[in-house]
């Protein structure tokens, strides 16, 4: 065999185990049951926050340590500790996905994706839902 052939498959090889540890790595949409059964491995969790709970972050003692209480669509509300600064805005989100692991009875997230209300907000400054919004630009 040429030596450019022997090249070609050693390259060829390192891809395919690299798009093989990408995909191990991968994490998915789950609930909160599904992301504490298994607590190895790294979930997306969306739901909302649970407003009726205290949000703590403490920049001074710990600017990377934001704690909330989060419930997801199956109605399981967890501690959030997100492993971050607080995002801006963060009460006015609408949804919420957070991107961690199950770690002795909290949710430990290194991400946190949030989706805003704005682009639903009429200008009343009472926020819409996507369906009200939808009606409103129908009737005008």
């Amino acid at each position: 065999m040429k030596k450019t052939h022997i090249a070609g498959i050693i390259i060829i090889a390192i891809a395919i185990a690299a798009i093989i540890g990408t995909l191990s790595d991968s994490s998915t949409y789950a609930n909160f049951t599904e992301a504490f059964d298994n607590p190895s491995a790294e979930f997306h969790v969306v739901g909302v926050l649970n407003r009726d709970k205290e949000t703590v972050y403490n920049p001074e003692e710990n600017p990377n340590e934001f704690i909330f209480y989060m419930i997801d669509k199956e109605n399981v509300e967890k501690k959030v500790v997100l492993h971050r600064t607080k995002p801006q805005d963060f009460e006015r989100s609408e949804q919420i996905v957070i991107i961690g692991k199950a770690v002795e009875g909290d949710f430990h997230a290194n991400q946190i994706l949030m989706k805003c209300p704005s682009k639903y907000n009429d200008g009343s400054g009472e926020f819409k839902t996507p369906e009200e919004h939808k009606g409103t630009n129908a009737a005008s």
